[in-house]
């Protein structure tokens, strides 16, 4: 027997109706790549959306096309998501940092018919369109006339203006209702590890992850609040701010590129921010800002933080400084990204020290989500906060398979998918991230967490990054080096950056080197990359004796 229920398909132009209908007077406000701002409440972004949708008709698109962006965070940027997926076809936005060769590489294999771009990466789309297969048909550039920017392009790619089509088109367009496991949107993994791999998000699995982020326990955004996503739109669909702010009534600050220490503070300031997310390095710049210059923060409660690990001392400083709670997250382009959240609450009788070692784990899986971690047999492992395993998931808004892959092919035999990341979980469903199973040290077959280190490592005044891999030992096969950048205007002195690791780990958990360079390479998504690391100290202490 079945319940007496309505059943009504989840779908991303819901939460676009809903806003418009019911929170119609929140904003979206966008700082442009000239630094300007622009607002406009949520009531006429429906409109622009449902007219921009009208415009995807006229250029040809047909429902399940890919129709690719490359953009900062910002309003048009938001109508595409909510147009492109309303109307049934698949956004695919893609990451700008990457270079142009994988650029090309994913929008071949995506094969997207259309483009739409910012003014500001002209030069990266007039380099990557001539290795463009024959699928793209035109490359829309998101500005007035007066702003078109001189580009050339391939025989047969069109050169199109946003404002003329919007000027050109009309409003009367009512969102279509279809099966929700259409595809929605999609996204590309950074390639760190081959060549990047497309993950295809549909409407049930965005709406579902939406909610839950919403919930209490999570970002818990309601109306009355205004989110900043830092997180790009095109790196996991701005960790789902864009659909989460505008389901629950928030409103959305969008920052463009301007993500530097002072511009992120100034439009906090001026815009009232109360919650913003982003990776480590853009927290660790806005803390030096506000050091440096003496700002404060007047309306920003809570920072989420994801994307790699968040250093104890980082959040300490926040709350300490600046009265700003910091939120660990974690999570993944496979899982839409959220998997777990560290949401803030005071445990009772717990001591400082334990309160922040707890706030610096990852967190618990949310609602639809679980987690689990195995041995390298796929063994279960126990959930006792000190055993360490290969982090697996599964849940609602996980992928089963790669863009043009079998549904399932990315699972074991029993649902899961394995991460990639070491992680342990205690007893409380606390999980902790401890390396990268491709990171981790090896030394004299123990494991040894490059996390742990560099995280105690930025525990030395002098210390602004801290990265740690693994290099050849003749005699224990791997052993540890750390390679640290000195925060401006100050000297790192080596034996004391060990100082400060000693006693806190095992004596042979300590780094064999310590390397003071002037700065750490990254990947396209933010990340310090270690795969270049590697690369560059691998045979350091082979070669130097040591």
């Amino acid at each position: 027997m079945f319940g007496l229920m309505q059943d009504r398909p989840l779908l991303i132009s819901g939460i676009m109706r809903h806003v418009a209908r019911f929170h119609g007077s929140a904003e979206i406000v966008s700082r442009g790549v000239d630094g300007s701002l622009h607002r406009m409440d949520y009531a006429t972004l429906d409109r622009r959306s449902r007219r921009l949708a009208r415009v995807l008709q006229g250029l040809g698109v047909q429902t399940g096309e890919r129709v690719a962006t490359l953009a900062w965070n910002g309003y048009r940027h938001v109508e595409l998501y909510y147009a492109v997926s309303g109307m049934g076809a698949v956004c695919h936005t893609v990451n700008p940092r990457l270079t142009p060769d994988d650029i090309a590489y994913i929008m071949n294999d995506a094969a997207d018919g259309l483009l739409f771009t910012d003014t500001t990466f002209a030069p990266l789309v007039a380099a990557v369109a001539p290795l463009l297969g024959g699928a793209l048909r035109a490359v829309v550039v998101m500005c007035a006339r007066a702003e078109m920017p001189a580009m050339a392009l391939p025989p047969g790619i069109a050169l199109l203006c946003y404002e003329d089509l919007m000027d050109a088109a009309d409003e009367e367009f009512d969102w279509p209702e279809f099966d929700e496991r259409t595809a929605a949107s999609l996204c590309y993994t950074s390639g760190t590890t081959g060549r990047p791999k497309g993950v295809l998000y549909s409407h049930r699995s965005t709406v579902l992850h939406s909610m839950a982020v919403n919930a209490a326990a999570v970002m818990g955004l309601k109306p009355g609040d205004r989110a900043l996503p830092i997180v790009p739109m095109f790196h996991v669909n701005a960790w789902g701010m864009v659909y989460a702010a505008m389901a629950s009534g928030a409103s959305l600050i969008m920052p463009g590129r301007h993500l530097d220490g002072a511009s992120v503070a100034n439009l906090m300031n001026s815009e009232g921010v109360t919650f913003a997310a982003g990776v480590p390095t853009v927290w660790l710049a806005l803390l030096q800002h506000l050091r440096t210059t003496g700002e404060r923060l007047h309306t920003v409660k809570r920072l989420g933080i994801g994307g790699s690990a968040c250093p104890p001392a980082m959040i300490d400083a926040f709350a300490r400084e600046y009265g700003v709670i910091i939120e660990h997250a974690w999570g993944m382009t496979e899982c839409s990204p959220v998997g777990t959240y560290n949401t803030h609450r005071v445990m009772d009788g717990e001591t400082e020290a334990e309160s922040l070692s707890r706030r610096s784990k990852q967190g618990q899986a949310l609602f639809g989500i679980d987690i689990r971690i195995t041995d390298d047999e796929g063994g279960a492992l126990p959930h006792d906060g000190k055993t360490s395993g290969n982090l697996q998931m599964r849940g609602n808004w996980v992928c089963s398979g790669y863009y043009g892959q079998e549904p399932g092919s990315a699972l074991d035999a029993e649902g899961w998918f394995t991460t990639g990341d070491v992680a342990s979980i205690d007893p409380q469903g606390q999980m902790l991230i401890t390396d990268r199973a491709k990171d981790v040290i090896k030394s004299g077959g123990e494991w040894i967490s490059s996390i742990e280190l560099e995280n105690l490592a930025l525990l030395h005044p002098d210390v602004a990054e801290a990265a740690v891999v693994a290099a050849e030992h003749p005699k224990w096969a791997e052993r540890p080096i750390l390679v640290v950048v000195a925060k401006q205007g100050h000297d790192i002195d080596p034996e004391a950056v060990i100082g400060v690791l000693r006693g806190r780990v095992a004596n042979w958990w300590l780094p064999d080197a310590v390397i003071v360079d002037s700065d750490l390479p990254h990947t396209a998504t933010g990340k310090v990359s270690k795969l270049r690391l590697r690369q560059k100290y691998r045979g350091y202490l082979v070669e130097r004796g040591i």
